[in-house]
């Protein structure tokens, strides 16, 4: 495996990059991918940069180069380079999969535990708070803009919970502090992009909250939202954030589970775990994947079949770890 110490070993001789996120995007994939991609264009003019993502969600509309990515995926020639963050396989960067193949060097830069390490050069760590974090550290700090601060900073905080989750360490509010030394109005960042909610953001939580069951002796609470729930409040998959992150703190709960479904008995699960139980494992067995505690999956069948599925996997872990210390990322 390649690593790497700083941006520049892997687009000194490029002419071409291609910059690619996760689909669905979250804040850490966003801030991530214009990050990097106003760095490269403030220190190194002469390359042709582009980005593809799907649509971004309004609250991350004025971060840098957001107005530069590509929605599209045309037919073109093959990039010098392919930079991929935020995603722990190929298949969650989906119509860009393309490019990845021909392009002439692939690199990968990532920070979940699930990563299998896809590209020629891979620099995944896994004990990093956020892909942002990750990317500080291969940027020259004096070189760091205003704005690429402003992207790297919406990604740590969107990745930590606004530094409460248990991925937040010393070296997440050092290099926190350093952005914030760049002139970041961060009261700003962290009320527009992680804590304001619209109407029906807050019709949708309220919904989540009232029907929600607990079940395994309250160790796991659960919520579901079908199509036609969505399709009430009109609202779609950017209104759930922040959902998983209320349920998880109900007092005595473990494991907290989030079921949208998308499609005729096909769910995407949202996981988050207070510490004992280890979700990364369960839903990379249904397919998906993430971190120790925030993972998450797609599965098909029922509603029923779909939540038993999952807490059978959480039972198994209860009983074999018992009253143990909690695992930590």
């Amino acid at each position: 495996m390649r690593w790497m110490n700083n941006i520049f070993e892997v687009i000194n001789d490029a002419k071409s990059i291609a910059i690619a996120g996760h689909i669905r995007p979250d804040g850490d994939c966003l801030g991530s991918v214009t990050g990097l991609a106003s760095y490269i264009k403030d220190n190194y003019p002469d390359k042709n940069v582009e980005i593809f993502l799907e649509n971004v969600p309004e609250r991350f509309a004025d971060l840098a180069m957001v107005d530069k990515i590509v929605t599209d995926y045309p037919r073109r020639d093959p990039f010098d380079v392919f930079i991929s963050l935020d995603c722990a396989d190929m298949s969650r960067f989906e119509q860009a999969k393309e490019y990845f193949e021909n392009a002439a060097l692939t690199v990968n830069i990532d920070h979940h535990i699930s990563n299998n390490s896809y590209a020629k050069v891979n620099h995944v760590l896994a004990d990093s708070s956020s892909t942002a974090e990750v990317l500080f550290n291969l940027m020259d700090e004096d070189k760091i803009s205003y704005e690429t601060a402003r992207s790297l900073y919406t990604g740590i905080i969107h990745d930590t919970g606004v530094f409460k989750h248990s991925s937040t360490s010393p070296v997440t509010m050092n290099v926190a502090g350093k952005l914030m030394a760049k002139g970041l109005d961060v009261s700003s960042i962290i009320d527009d992009s992680f804590y304001r909610k619209t109407y029906t953001q807050n019709q949708i939580l309220g919904r989540c909250l009232l029907e929600s069951m607990l079940v395994l002796d309250g160790k796991v609470v659960v919520s579901a939202l079908s199509r036609k729930m969505m399709a009430f409040y009109g609202a779609t998959s950017e209104d759930l954030d922040g959902i998983i992150d209320q349920l998880r703190v109900t007092k005595g709960v473990e494991v907290a589970i989030l079921i949208h479904e998308t499609g005729e008995q096909i769910y995407k699960v949202s996981m988050r775990s207070n510490g004992k139980i280890n979700v990364n494992t369960i839903c990379s067995y249904f397919g998906g994947g993430g971190h120790v505690r925030a993972s998450g999956c797609m599965m098909s069948g029922s509603l029923h079949d779909v939540i038993n599925n999952l807490t059978e996997h959480i039972e198994k872990q209860i009983k074999e770890i018992g009253g143990e210390t909690c695992i930590t990322e």
